[in-house]
């Protein structure tokens, strides 16, 4: 098993690679369970919940939120645009970008996945571990995201 602890200090190393695995299977996972269930991934679910939470988002909020490069994005954001999910329009406060919203059809694409999201969630890993466990977990993770948004740090170059 690779996150035991030596004599009271945690193996960073082992620390990482726990990490990075579970999140891999626990993304999966949920996501298999959303695609199974309304025919979209997570990565789809996850944008077009973000447009909707975030009124007048713009390509470079996504990607700095996701931590993934904006060519990326727009090109993720010209894909919903086709699907008739999402429209990109003027952005009064700068004309060299766009401000995105969710269609009719993108929301309810939104709220169609939202409790198949859930429940999978509850399911993978609301069972995995006790409520306080999930509660520290929480706050562990809180405080990594943190940091690492503070520092600049695992945002792609492009």
């Amino acid at each position: 098993m690779a996150g035991n602890a030596r004599e009271g200090s945690a193996d960073l190393d082992a620390v990482f690679t726990d990490l990075v695995r579970v999140e891999t299977r626990l993304y999966n996972a949920v996501g298999e369970r959303l695609k199974a269930a309304t025919g979209i991934g997570a990565g789809r679910f996850e944008l077009l919940r973000y447009v909707r939470d975030h009124p007048d988002a713009r390509v470079a909020d996504l990607a700095s939120a996701f931590a993934i490069g904006v060519g990326a994005t727009s090109k993720i954001v010209d894909r919903q645009e086709k699907e008739g999910w999402m429209v990109r329009r003027p952005n009064p406060a700068n004309r060299r970008s766009s401000l995105l919203a969710l269609t009719p059809a993108g929301e309810a694409v939104v709220s169609r996945a939202e409790s198949v999201w859930r429940a999978a969630i509850q399911e993978v890993l609301g069972g995995a571990v006790a409520p306080d466990q999930l509660t520290a977990l929480a706050l562990i993770l809180g405080a990594l995201r943190s940091d690492l948004e503070r520092r600049g740090l695992g945002l792609p170059t492009g």
